[in-house]
């Protein structure tokens, strides 16, 4: 099997790229699969790490919207979930945007997750957060380039 090509987050566009991405992605939680896809988007902008969207009919676990509510310039309003894992509520870890802007009108219908407290993979490989908990990205061993969050990129 050949080794995948890196992808370089410096050269990827900002205004930030939609697209539909034929990649396995899973999430399990304790073992237990709550998203399985092959029908996800991921969006690629400048210093982030992909963002994965997963459609809703791929996720086995209930959604609860919260009252949290952010705005993105460019996909526009996101609206915020919490889900019960073994009786606790995990919230504000998954989020949609139910009504997107025309150019990511693509992802009515999908949510993404943060990673943690679950496991995310990504054909197999199972990711790391995007520095900071501020941002979403899924970290894969094929990106290379300074990805924002890290300390490279905060002020001293």
């Amino acid at each position: 099997m050949l080794p995948k090509p890196k992808l370089n987050v410096q050269s990827f566009p900002r205004p930030p790229l939609l697209e539909h991405t034929p990649r396995y992605l899973q999430i399990k939680c304790q073992n237990q699969v709550i998203a399985d896809t092959k029908d996800a988007f991921w969006v690629l902008e400048t210093y982030h790490s992909p963002t994965y969207y997963l459609p809703l009919k791929d996720i086995s676990i209930e959604l609860k919207k919260t009252q949290k509510s952010t705005f993105c310039e460019w996909k526009g309003w996101a609206t915020y979930y919490s889900i019960s894992l073994n009786g606790e509520e995990v919230k504000d870890r998954i989020w949609s945007y139910e009504d997107p802007t025309p150019r990511f009108k693509d992802l009515k219908g999908y949510v993404s997750f943060y990673v943690g407290p679950w496991d995310c993979f990504v054909d197999g490989e199972e990711v790391k957060s995007q520095p900071g908990d501020f941002y979403a990205g899924w970290t894969t061993s094929e990106l290379e380039g300074v990805i924002k969050g890290s300390k490279e990129t905060r002020w001293m």
